[in-house]
């Protein structure tokens, strides 16, 4: 390590629209990180250049990832620098044979969420079983990161701090806990349930496909679904059953920001296909006999029809615009949700099955979704002096969440940059309140558990919109402080992008809900790890 020239990579979207758009902020970042490693002493060679016709220097496709890696000596310090979201499969070739110290780095912004990528890029690497030290910086001068940056340069590794995550072995859990969590798992594996996936692999997520040989033995099963099929499907649903949703969604308060322009607004028609899509969904999850069902849309029906997001925010609510079965006109899923696991994530899906069935059990309100650890910075008045992370999705929020419920819901266009053919959000503020979070992982060839608790708090509406522009301000957002665990203990242990999050009526209830999931999953096969306070 001490005088190898450092390769330096860095991994982008699929999308043309989006890598040219991030490519100035990109060049930004590298431009600080390259200078603090040229400050200690060492030489920095980008492995591949500037794309002068793409107008962007990323690696863009898998194709192009196992190209550059060819040119990059196989002991050689490697650096992936990220500054924006990335298809980690673009570079997982190249890493998994790579044999040099590999140190993925982000910068530290909502706006261009390298952090993103870098969650989901070292789970991926976890997942494959690839050795890696992982950095992040807001201005690559801080002596956090510093610190990190001289360990790699003199060892080629780093090591964090993630003692706020325990096994659930040490712990001592309550008994009724316990024998809920473990009896609920016995009828599961017992009993078994499907899981719907309309196409794997949503945008390079690699580690978030669940192997067949992992899943099957908590007694959840695949049936592979085909986004073509849920395409097709939309094309019955009549216009006047489209309507009857949209009118639902009106009646209830959702507000809809609705223009005219078909490539910079959202239209009355993007949000009826939307709607279409939602029936089509519910339709072929019944037909199946699914529990629950994750849509990839990107990269598939992001080109025929506009975003799922708006579907699957109605398909996490209970209540909902009922959807009637073409034969019979009998109300599908009456009463219940159907949660959604938003990209296909499935390990998020095999979590919001578990969660939205044991917090029925509990007696507790069972919605629940995913988002991004999208940021967060520290926040101080009177009422709140924490670090609030900004929680994130893409519209897959349900509006049970909310402050406001349906009423405190609009619906707004997703962004041109990653959503040519439009289409809604349910968007909203997460009302204050407490939650488990959780992230269900392979690692070691295993699954893996991970939960804690988290607050949300609610900020002066300024905050919250000062968030908001400072990352995607058209999606749901949750402003949540985790107990117990600080922000680069959280970074360096989460390995998912994702985070899962469900309410419990307050503190004591979401302790009890945690404790018997926890034991859910412990008896699942898992191996759990409470994390921070709880």
């Amino acid at each position: 390590m001490s005088s190898r020239a450092i390769y330096l990579i860095a991994n982008g979207d699929l999308r043309l629209s989006a890598n040219r758009q991030c490519e100035q902020a990109q060049a930004a970042m590298e431009r600080l990180l390259v200078a603090a490693i040229e400050r200690e002493g060492r030489r920095v060679r980008r492995a591949h250049g500037y794309d002068r016709a793409k107008r962007h220097g990323f690696i863009d496709s898998q194709k192009h990832g196992m190209e550059v890696f060819r040119r990059i000596p196989r002991d050689a310090p490697l650096v992936v620098a990220e500054a924006v979201w990335q298809y980690s499969q673009h570079v997982l070739a190249g890493l998994i044979s790579h044999r040099g110290p590999i140190l993925t780095v982000a910068n530290w912004s909502g706006t261009y969420p390298g952090l993103v990528g870098l969650l989901n890029l070292n789970a991926s690497l976890t997942k494959a079983g690839v050795r890696y030290s992982t950095l992040w910086s807001e201005g690559f001068t801080d002596p956090f990161f510093l610190r990190g940056l001289r360990s790699w340069l003199k060892t080629g590794r780093v090591r964090h701090d993630t003692s706020h995550a325990r096994p659930l072995a040490a712990l001592r859990i309550p008994a009724a806990a316990a024998r809920a969590g473990r009896a609920y798992a016995r009828r599961l594996r017992s009993d078994k349930l499907i899981m719907g996936v309309f196409d794997e692999g949503c945008m390079g997520m690699f580690n978030a496909i669940i192997p067949d040989h992992l899943l099957n033995p908590t007694g959840v099963f695949k049936e592979r679904l085909s986004q073509s099929t849920l395409y097709a499907r939309m094309l019955t649903v009549k216009d006047g059953e489209a309507r009857a949703v949209y009118r639902w969604m009106r009646n209830r308060g959702v507000g809809f920001a609705l223009g005219t322009d078909e490539a910079t607004e959202l239209t009355r028609g993007q949000v009826l296909l939307q709607c279409k899509m939602y029936v089509a969904a519910v339709r072929i999850a019944a037909e199946f006999g699914a529990a629950a069902i994750g849509i990839q849309y990107q990269q598939g029906l992001r080109d025929l029809a506009p975003a799922s997001d708006l579907a699957e925010g109605l398909l996490n609510s209970r209540v909902r615009p009922p959807v009637r079965d073409e034969a019979t006109g009998r109300v599908l899923y009456r009463g219940e949700a159907l949660p959604h696991f938003n990209e296909v994530d499935e390990c998020a899906g095999l979590d919001a099955i578990v969660t939205y069935q044991l917090w029925r059990r509990l007696g507790y309100p069972p919605e629940t979704t995913l988002h991004d650890i999208r940021w967060g910075r520290a926040y101080r008045d009177r009422a709140v002096d924490a670090y609030v992370w900004v929680l994130l999705i893409s519209g897959a929020a349900p509006p049970a969440h909310f402050t406001g419920g349906f009423r405190g819901a609009t619906s707004e266009r997703q962004p041109p940059m990653f959503f040519r053919l439009g289409g809604g959000t349910l968007k909203g503020v997460s009302k204050p309140g407490w939650v488990v979070w959780s992230r269900v992982f392979i690692e070691d060839g295993r699954l893996k558990f991970d939960t804690g608790l988290a607050e949300v708090v609610r900020l002066p509406k300024r905050e919250s919109e000062e968030r908001w522009r400072l990352t995607t301000p058209q999606w749901p957002i949750m402003h949540a402080v985790l107990q117990g665990i600080s922000r680069d203990q959280m970074m360096a242990r989460h390995k998912s992008n994702h985070i899962q999050v469900a309410y419990a009526p307050g503190r004591s209830e979401a302790r009890k809900a945690l404790f018997t999931k926890a034991a859910a999953m412990a008896e699942l096969g898992l191996e759990v790890s409470v994390c921070g306070d709880v």
